[in-house]
């Protein structure tokens, strides 16, 4: 029988205890509002400071749910199309390391792109798994990295026969999603698990004009950033299961391992709350966010000059579909990069954008934007676009080298003795640090793996021309850290 989704479980019966309002000797020591400093509380209110509670008699437990909080986490399953479904409040992090920990049950192998999320890498660490890696495609007009095939799928396992899942990064932060409806199909038929770092993609499931949610696909577990882009407090996620494949009881002991003992009720309500407005009016909201990012990207893409991805990216690169709510605008024509591009507009235009990369700079329009704050953007891009008219454009995107050998499992190089050498000694030693150009994003080496002579010469070239890098602890990348051997 359907669930009544007009319910809001966890915030009603706070509610309630907020009327009672009972002589409290429990944590969290503020008491309410009483104990707030005043400044706070002139900023924001009163009224928050009541949904900050514990495991008190009415509002449940969330390592051990049987009340509100599992009949919010029961609607929740039921909106999104799962069996069954946790609230996180360490973030989407938390959910991709219960995932991987739960699928490599303790060793073994587990395939991630290259381009996967840092916490895939932890869920490795904790869980002692050994990646491994298949590498997105590169599109090369924009620099971003694509997606997976269900073909790249099928070849892993012909070489890699035992491995016990995959994890498809998808859609990603720029809104690329891979065929994840094939890729399940390759998975299931070897035995293997699928998950879906969705953290990017809750509010797919809204709208038949974007791409297809992963659970609608066939994945066994999705893990997503409810926050991101559907209407929580940030840090505020939640994982879903779908599949015969998972062992829950594992998986709900693994969410012991990565989640605060002591979980805000905030982020939960909030949570509770974001669900109850998308099952009420989230195809309204989603199309609203769609049709004002289409109107924008059809402004953008007049500007001489300035370009904004659309659906012509669809087909390259291992890219099945594209979230148009996702707008990655580039002027790399006029010789402008992205993070001068999002400097500039911050700086002088008062527009805050989500992220830049070399060649580009990324917008997220969500339901909660106005027409206004789309109009702000392509004026600003058209002001721009005519003060650096004879900028010259950018070199294109490179191909990355290939990938190095791997040597130890990320467990096993986390907990190494590791030295500072200098950049130039660095060649054929084991690396103790992940190194990612930017763009694509993409680790040209993990800590594990062995410096080639590809990555070195690549590197180098690229420190030289004063290329932008995460993961290296010395920025400078003149030294690095490597593995004694």
């Amino acid at each position: 029988m359907a669930l009544d989704q007009n319910l809001t479980p966890l915030f009603s019966v706070i509610q309630e205890y907020g009327k009672k309002r009972p002589s409290y000797f429990r944590i969290p020591g503020h008491r309410y509002e009483n104990g707030i400093d005043p400044l706070f509380r002139e900023a924001v209110g009163d009224g928050i400071f009541k949904f900050d509670l514990t495991e008190t008699p009415m509002t449940d437990d969330l390592h051990n749910a049987s009340g509100a909080i599992k009949e919010a986490e029961d609607l929740a399953a039921e909106l999104w199309g799962a069996d069954y479904t946790h609230f996180l409040v360490n973030g989407s992090t938390c959910g991709n390391q219960t995932a991987v920990i739960t699928t490599c049950g303790g060793g073994g192998k587990i395939a991630i792109p290259r381009n996967a999320h840092k916490s895939a890498l932890m869920g490795l660490i904790i869980g002692g798994g050994n990646p491994v890696y298949i590498m997105p495609g590169l599109e090369p007009t924009w620099g971003l990295h694509g997606g997976i095939t269900p073909q790249q799928v099928e070849d892993m396992f012909a070489e890699n026969p035992d491995c016990k899942g995959v994890m498809v990064v998808s859609p990603t932060y720029f809104g690329i999603t891979s065929d994840i409806k094939g890729i399940a199909e390759v998975c299931h038929k070897h035995g293997a698990i699928l998950m879906v770092d969705e953290a990017h993609g809750a509010h797919c499931y809204f709208s038949d004009k974007l791409p297809m949610g992963g659970l609608q696909a066939g994945a066994d577990i999705v893990v997503q950033s409810i926050h991101k882009v559907t209407g929580s407090f940030g840090q505020s996620s939640m994982i879903h299961v779908k599949s015969d494949l998972v062992d829950r009881k594992m998986l709900e002991a693994n969410l012991h391992l990565v989640q605060s003992t002591s979980p805000s009720y905030v982020l939960m309500t909030s949570l509770d709350m974001a669900r109850h407005d998308m099952a009420m009016r989230g195809a309204q909201m989603i199309d609203t966010a769609l049709e004002l990012a289409r109107a924008a990207r059809a402004e953008i893409n007049k500007i001489p000059g300035i370009a904004c991805a659309g659906r012509e990216i669809i087909g390259n690169a291992g890219i099945a579909d594209l979230d148009e709510t996702r707008l990655t605008i580039s002027a790399a024509e006029i010789g402008i990069t992205g993070f001068a591009l999002k400097e500039m507009l911050f700086e002088e235009y008062n527009i805050d954008m989500e992220q830049a990369n070399y060649h580009d700079t990324l917008a997220i329009v969500t339901f909660a934007n106005k027409k206004e704050d789309l109009d702000n953007l392509v004026n600003a891009l058209r002001a721009i676009a005519e003060k650096y008219a004879d900028g010259k454009p950018l070199p294109p995107a490179r191909k990355l080298p290939p990938q190095p050998e791997y040597v130890m499992s990320p467990r096993e190089s986390y907990f190494c003795k590791k030295k500072r050498v200098a950049w130039e000694d660095c060649k054929g030693k084991i690396s103790g640090e992940m190194i990612a150009p930017y763009p694509p994003g993409i680790p040209v080496i993990y800590n594990g793996e062995r410096m080639s002579d590809e990555v070195w010469e690549f590197m180098t070239e690229y420190k030289a021309r004063k290329g932008h890098m995460q993961g290296p602890s010395d920025p400078t990348l003149d030294t690095i850290l490597i593995i004694e051997e």
